[in-house]
């Protein structure tokens, strides 16, 4: 096709948004100088892959409707405002609310956001004797894993939308060089258990629309006020 006809035919189908009709022409060229034609007799197997990949996706998004069915069910039965709450916070959606509250229970059974970390087993048990102090222990993990992978996995979410908690992460992560993701995101839920100790006893008297700085700020940082607002 001649350079004229190509760019008349990009400008037609793109509408005139392409920036620059030359460059996305020659890319196109040479996309087609080093691909190559299939034979006639692969046209029909290619076709049989191509449709079964696509029965199997329709199939996998029909499972999962069912699954988000079942889980706004059971969803209906707890507390509206926590939830609410939950999800007010960038990156937590319906899942991972609700499955943080189901393993937590009744917040007001923990005293401290350091029992409730105790309880999902987010927690370093100190090794020191005499004057000696370790500066390598391990997470306990003695606590409950439900709450511990949903904490993990909403903190691992929580850190792609707010700034604070990515430079918190990027913080950890860079601190060592052995098991960089796996000790940042556990740090970074434990920070992220601070956050959820602070916000859930507030359910039984405020709205999550109604929140003040002086109603949130005794419990947790005013600096996460600014996110309050944009839910998920």
């Amino acid at each position: 096709m001649p350079e004229e006809d190509l760019l008349a035919f990009l400008a037609q189908k793109s509408r005139n948004r392409l920036c620059d009709l030359s460059k996305t022409s020659e890319l196109l060229r040479k996309a087609a100088r080093d691909s190559y034609r299939l034979d006639k007799c692969m046209y029909e197997p290619l076709n049989i892959s191509l449709a079964s990949s696509f029965n199997c996706i329709q199939a996998y998004q029909k499972e999962i409707r069912l699954i988000e069915q079942a889980i706004d069910k059971c969803i209906k039965g707890m507390n509206t405002n926590a939830l609410i709450i939950l999800q007010s916070i960038p990156g937590i959606g319906p899942v991972w609310a609700s499955g943080i509250l189901s393993e937590i229970g009744d917040i007001t059974a923990f005293h401290s956001s350091d029992a409730l970390a105790k309880y999902a087993g987010l927690y370093w048990p100190k090794g020191d004797s005499g004057d000696f102090i370790s500066e390598d222990n391990q997470m306990s993990k003695a606590g409950n894993p439900y709450l511990r992978y949903y904490l993990g996995e909403a903190a691992n979410s929580v850190r792609k939308h707010i700034p604070e908690y990515a430079d918190f992460y990027a913080r950890k992560y860079a601190e060592v060089s052995k098991h960089q993701h796996k000790r940042a995101l556990a740090l970074t839920s434990r920070k992220f258990v601070r956050l959820v100790f602070g916000l859930l006893p507030k359910t039984n008297c405020t709205p999550a629309k109604s929140w003040t700085p002086n109603i949130i700020s005794s419990r947790t940082d005013i600096r996460f006020l600014k996110y309050i607002p944009k839910v998920y």
